[in-house]
């Protein structure tokens, strides 16, 4: 996979892009969703079937509760509320005084189990009861964009999650941290963060009464259904070129590969869940996995990187945590529309 647009992009800045900490562990433990958005880098869907085994999730429990500089473990799928072992998991990690992140779709909570047709409606509570961060997904806050990107009806199951998070102290506590992630529904790039954080607080304030903590804006990386999305418009190469245009070294030296370490449903290892998807494991023909985990030696890893890491470079940067860099952080700024 080619990562010339990517590194010439950033050649003229002179930036060291190595490991400079793991202190977080990123966790895709299942690509089970109850829903198959059209953005999803993932291709998540009802039909999937992989789930990250017991050995798993016993060797990342070890490396946690091992490695102390790892304060973050960061639970991703798919819907990872849908694997069988994901309660127990978030018990262990709290219980060992791990901050926890749970990448939260929001409409899992209302959509029966899609294999077990359980339901799913105790999730805020149990969420509260462990003090995680919730990073929910809400393309937009009006209910056209949302359903457009994520399904008929999802903006009315967001709306109602979010107000049964606000119910259990979502949103108002400072113990119990509630964001909301945004994606596109283009190939753009959203603009400042703030300004749109301020956006969203209004109207979800004002029409439906509902609060939050921190909006955190991502761009659409050219990965999975959305790189086949952009295939079929003709726009793949249109788009890498608009990010790259965007480059912003500010973004590209803070991005999240360089503090966190991703392992797969298989227990491989990656530079990020971006390269997961696209099967770029690190130690390349020789993978790594869980059960090689060596902190030394993946302190000394070369990242491997590829043209869609322009996704996380470009204009106020993108990241799991949101924005990595001020839009004002000297580049070659440009309008991706």
């Amino acid at each position: 996979m080619s990562s010339a647009r990517f590194l010439g992009a950033i050649a003229e800045y002179n930036l060291d892009l190595t490991p400079i900490a793991i202190d977080a562990l990123q966790m895709n433990i299942t690509r089970l969703c109850n829903q198959a958005c059209s953005h999803c880098h993932v291709a998540a869907s009802p039909r999937r079937t992989e789930m990250m085994t017991d050995d798993v999730i016993e060797r990342c429990l070890e490396i946690v509760s091992q490695h102390a500089g790892i304060r973050t473990a960061d639970i991703t799928g798919g819907a990872p509320e849908l694997h069988p072992g994901f309660e127990p998991l978030v018990s262990r990690l709290r219980g060992l005084d791990r901050h926890v992140v749970v990448r939260h779709n929001l409409t899992v909570t209302l959509d029966p189990h899609p294999l077990t047709g359980e339901s799913m409606s105790h999730l805020p509570e149990m969420f509260a009861d462990h003090g995680v961060e919730l990073a929910c997904s809400l393309p937009w806050y009006g209910e056209e964009e949302t359903d457009h990107q994520r399904g008929a009806g999802t903006f009315a199951k967001s709306i109602e999650s979010l107000r049964r998070l606000n119910g259990v102290g979502y949103g108002s506590r400072i113990d119990l941290l509630l964001d909301l992630v945004v994606n596109p529904g283009a190939a753009t790039l959203l603009g400042d963060q703030r300004s749109l954080e301020a956006e969203f607080r209004r109207a979800l304030e004002e029409d439906h009464g509902l609060t939050f903590d921190r909006l955190f804006v991502l761009a659409n990386m050219p990965v999975g259904r959305y790189a086949k999305h952009l295939d079929a418009v003709n726009d793949a190469d249109g788009y890498l070129g608009r990010l790259e245009e965007s480059c912003n070294p500010s973004a590209a030296g803070n991005a999240m590969c360089l503090s966190t370490v991703s392992v797969s449903h298989d227990g491989t290892l990656y530079d990020c869940d971006f390269n997961q998807m696209l099967g770029l494991a690190i130690g390349d023909s020789d993978p790594l996995t869980v059960f090689d985990f060596d902190e030394a030696k993946l302190m000394r890893r070369r990242i491997r990187f590829a043209d869609h890491c322009l996704g996380c470079a470009a204009g106020a940067g993108s990241s799991c945590s949101g924005a990595t860099a001020p839009v004002e952080s000297p580049s070659r700024m440009g309008c991706v529309a």
